[in-house]
């Protein structure tokens, strides 16, 4: 096996390992605030049927969050197996950020979990609120601490060398580099999508088993309320995102939309296959002009293709692919949350054909946020660092005998893991909050559904 074999390995495993664990930050950060709002109007109200929410939701956060940090260990290592040239090369930098998420995030939220899950007849309820909401910022905060060392990798400044090694020379220009506000913001609306459709997808299920459940009919009007608002943001955000990067990262944006060649006028490819090898795109479904217009905001405006970058072109075919389900989903996302936001308020109780649909969407957040991560990641490479380090120079020396044993055993294990998260996931919505509508309630309901 050659080097380049040797590489794609590397790259594969820990691939397989930060999608993985994404899956699980992308719902407890959006889930601990929605907690947060569960708590306060139980607060407010003194309706049992907040109390019951919010002790359904807190077990799935704990179960989510427990998953996240197995799967971030487990991550972490492999900066010493599989990349030890990064932290010998930007060490000095990445180093400090792992450590402060650390200890400014991971053990505010450690800590106030446990008051979150154990503490509610224990402690006032004031404290018991206030660490709801510590856990929320936490969660927040270890974001924060990750997303501006990821965007420092794609947008590096404020580093200096002394004496041959890599050092911050301004902090505050390292975390908030030039692209971090945007991947910041979107990673936060991600996650408040994300945990919004989770919410709506297992109140559905659980409405599909007991339409009479008056809590899970609750939990699904606010999952649909928070995903109608949120997803409309998010695309916005992620226009502003995409001037961005077209500005400090114009290779990635040139292999997201396949051009090849430097050009005005750019017409919006919403379907091809791209040719690497011939420098081409085949079987094109395209718009005149219109990507010019969504990426430089005007008509005539000239995008500069592959050739420009040359040698150092990125792969093109999977963030090509990876950013059209990226948006695919969004714009699903979209019609959904907002259909059903209407239909919920013309109608009391959402028909079974809605419920079936929203239960399917459950894991949709996922889909789009593993496709916005396979754009990221893909697309600055050759580079790990841009401009600092590659990340060819950055493998350790693990054969790929080794390699390629020990994807298997992620694989596998990670498979495992998967599906018994997701059978207990849907075990405890099937359950539900143990709260139902009175028996005249569910009736009117029923007539007004049908």
């Amino acid at each position: 096996m050659d080097g380049s074999e040797t590489l794609l390995l590397a790259r594969a495993q820990f691939g397989l390992n930060i999608a993985f664990h994404i899956l699980f930050p992308s719902i407890t950060i959006g889930l601990a605030w929605v907690l947060v709002y569960f708590r306060v109007r139980y607060e407010r109200t003194r309706d049992p049927g907040w109390l019951e929410t919010y002790k359904l939701w807190v077990k799935v956060f704990a179960l989510t969050f427990a998953m996240g940090v197995v799967t971030g260990i487990t991550m972490s290592f492999q900066f010493g197996t599989n990349w030890p040239g990064f932290m010998h090369k930007v060490g000095n930098i990445a180093g400090p950020l792992l450590a402060y998420e650390v200890l400014t995030a991971f053990f505010l939220e450690a800590t106030f979990l446990g008051v979150m899950l154990f503490g509610m007849n224990r402690v006032p309820g004031w404290l018991h609120l206030t660490s709801t909401v510590l856990v929320a910022s936490g969660t927040s905060l270890s974001a924060f601490w990750i997303l501006a060392l990821n965007s420092w990798m794609q947008t590096p400044v404020g580093h200096v060398y002394v004496d041959g090694q890599l050092v911050a020379g301004d902090w505050l220009e390292v975390l908030f580099n030039p692209s971090f506000p945007y991947r910041f913001t979107h990673m936060m609306l991600a996650s408040g999508l994300t945990a919004s459709f989770v919410v709506a997808g297992l109140s559905a299920w659980r409405l599909l088993k007991a339409p009479a459940d008056a809590a899970a009919l609750r939990t699904l009007r606010t999952g649909v309320a928070i995903a109608a608002v949120l997803a409309p943001v998010q695309a916005f955000v992620g226009d502003q995102h995409g001037l961005n990067t077209l500005e400090h990262q114009p290779a990635k944006i040139a292999a997201v939309e396949a051009i090849w060649k430097t050009e005005k006028r750019v017409p919006l490819i919403l379907f091809a296959i791209p040719n690497e090898k011939e420098r081409r795109n085949d079987f094109v479904i395209e718009i005149p002009r219109l990507g010019s217009l969504i990426l430089t905001h005007t008509l005539d405006g000239e995008v500069k293709g592959l050739e420009a970058f040359a040698p150092d072109i990125p792969p093109v075919a999977p963030p090509f692919f990876a950013f059209r389900i990226m948006v695919g989903m969004g714009i699903l996302m979209i019609a959904l949350s907002w259909f059903g936001a209407w239909r919920m308020r013309r109608q009391a109780f959402p028909p079974r054909w809605l419920l079936w649909t929203f239960a399917g969407f459950t894991f949709s957040g996922w889909i789009a946020t593993l496709a916005g991560w396979m754009v990221t990641e893909i697309g600055r490479q050759p580079w790990l660092v841009t401009g600092l380090l590659r990340t060819a120079d950055a493998a350790g020396s693990a054969t790929g005998a080794q390699l390629g044993a020990s994807l298997t055993g992620y694989i596998v294990t990670y498979s495992v893991m998967l599906l018994a998260y997701m059978v207990v996931l849907t075990h405890l919505a099937g359950k539900g909050g143990g709260h139902d509508m009175s028996p005249a309630s569910a009736a009117a309901i029923a007539v007004r559904a049908a």
